[in-house]
């Protein structure tokens, strides 16, 4: 079974490495930089960085010099998160935009199961990847779409008011006086205006209610000069408009127009292909104009298209969008759009389980925020496609025949090998990130020791698995 990449891969990825390596400039940040990566994406249980230096250092001794090496190098080092996420997410985009252009971006949050309460920013919060109220870490992320990829470029960790207004919990977990508290609606428009300020590629922002309910937050996405697609809770009110444009009666509750409305005014739409066949739902639109307390004039308010959902066997209408899309589109283009929200629950779920992503006891700090979205970046850019089109992965058509890119996704297959899964990536980014080390990794002993090239042939010719 071929556990190696193929010589395109490994230059992309010693291309890549290059221009991150240039951003870290000094070796040791380099190191540093390497063993906390690899701690992240190997198998040890504990991803903090006591752990993660002792797993790194042959001799036990050195074990504390090492922690306070990398506990440095996270939080007082003098290195640019902002630079290398910037850096990698412009090598991705380059590859993603060259075949497609960009369509969305997506603003959302994920939560971390804790059991503890030390992890920066832990408390019982409701969190959508658990389900319900939990004790656990939440996170803001924002991933840019095309029509077949994704990747992630940006994270924040959300830290409650019981975290930020506590000095001694701000002293013991080392919050730099600068972070304040901040809402996820706010951490959304400073990822957003990050993307801007980099000269990221524009798209549609989309949203969950938790975001498009927030009247400040959609007014800042229409002053960067973007268009957004969000949620709406069932008691947010609009104006309904005529046909004219004009508002009809007093503003009245999206929840109360679907049922006004009814089941026969809604019309099934199939949006894409899933793994268990076509997925549908029905749908009906009204052009409306939201009702806010902004002091500004409603006749002033832009109009908007209010996108209505009632699931197959529901008894009423169950979500809500409200959209900036232009008044000609048609309800299936509505729909279409708006559904691409569903990449960024396959961001999550792809950097958790394939990537080690996992948030430490550590402040929120330079490293923390970096890594999830580098990762994902080394593992789009060594597959043969790169970047993003594993998972999904594109049917094989008959020659001859037009492709058409299905989001058909392939089972999951734990430590199951081959050319561009995410097994065989973390084992091509851990030799390349071996040789940023002083020591290797293996034997422990220094990289200058012995002819250029003679320790890793050496390796190949002792270790099976680095040679199949």
């Amino acid at each position: 079974m071929e556990y190696l990449l193929d010589r395109k891969g490994e230059r992309r990825l010693a291309a890549y490495f290059h221009r991150i390596g240039e951003v870290l400039r000094t070796a040791p940040q380099r190191a540093s930089f390497a063993t906390y990566a690899l701690g992240l994406m190997g198998d040890g249980e504990r991803k903090s960085m006591e752990p993660m230096a002792a797993r790194a250092c042959p001799n036990p001794e050195g074990v504390n010099a090492a922690h306070e090496r990398l506990t440095y190098f996270t939080r007082g080092a003098e290195w640019s998160d902002r630079d290398v996420r910037r850096e990698a997410a412009r090598y991705a985009l380059a590859a993603m935009t060259a075949r497609e252009p960009v369509t969305d971006w997506i603003i959302d949050d994920t939560g971390f199961p804790k059991q503890g309460t030390h992890s920066v920013g832990v408390q019982r919060q409701y969190s959508g990847t658990i389900g319900k109220i939990a004790n656990c870490q939440v996170a803001a992320s924002l991933t840019i779409a095309t029509r077949t990829e994704h990747v992630p470029v940006d994270f924040a960790l959300y830290l409650p008011e019981s975290w930020t207004e506590d000095p001694s919990r701000r002293a013991e977990a080392h919050i730099p006086d600068e972070v304040t508290f901040k809402t996820k609606p706010e951490l959304g428009v400073e990822m957003i205006e990050r993307a801007i300020a980099d000269g990221l590629p524009a798209g549609l922002v989309l949203a969950d209610s938790a975001y498009g309910d927030n009247s400040e937050f959609r007014r800042r996405v229409r002053c960067e000069g973007l268009g957004y697609a969000v949620g709406l809770h069932r008691t947010t009110t609009v104006w309904r408009l005529d046909l004219l444009g004009r508002r009809i009666g007093d503003p009245v509750a999206v929840g109360d127009l679907a049922d006004a409305i009814g089941r026969g005014g809604f019309r099934r739409v199939t949006w894409r292909e899933g793994t268990k066949g076509k997925m549908s739902s029905r749908f009906a639109t009204e052009r409306v104009v939201l009702a806010q307390d902004d002091l500004v004039d409603p006749s002033q308010r832009e109009a908007v298209w209010l996108l209505m959902e009632w699931p197959h066997g529901e008894k009423a209408a169950t979500d809500f969008t409200a959209t900036t899309l232009p008044a000609n589109m048609s309800r299936r283009q509505l729909v279409r759009r708006v559904k691409q929200r569903w990449r960024t629950e396959r961001v999550y779920e792809d950097a958790k389980e394939s990537l080690g992503w996992i948030t430490t006891r550590a402040a929120p700090s330079a490293a923390g925020t970096t890594m999830c979205p580098w990762c994902w970046f080394a593992s789009r850019l060594s597959s043969p496609s790169a970047p993003g089109l594993f998972p999904p992965r594109p049917e094989k058509l008959p020659r001859g025949k037009r492709r058409i890119v299905t989001t058909v996704r392939t089972a999951t297959r734990p430590e199951r090998h081959f050319r561009d899964s995410f097994i065989t990536v973390r084992l091509a980014v851990a030799r390349v990130l071996a040789t940023w080390l002083p020591r290797c990794p293996l034997c422990h002993r220094p990289r200058s020791m012995g002819p250029p090239g003679a320790h890793a042939r050496e390796h190949r010719r002792t270790t099976p698995f680095l040679n199949q």
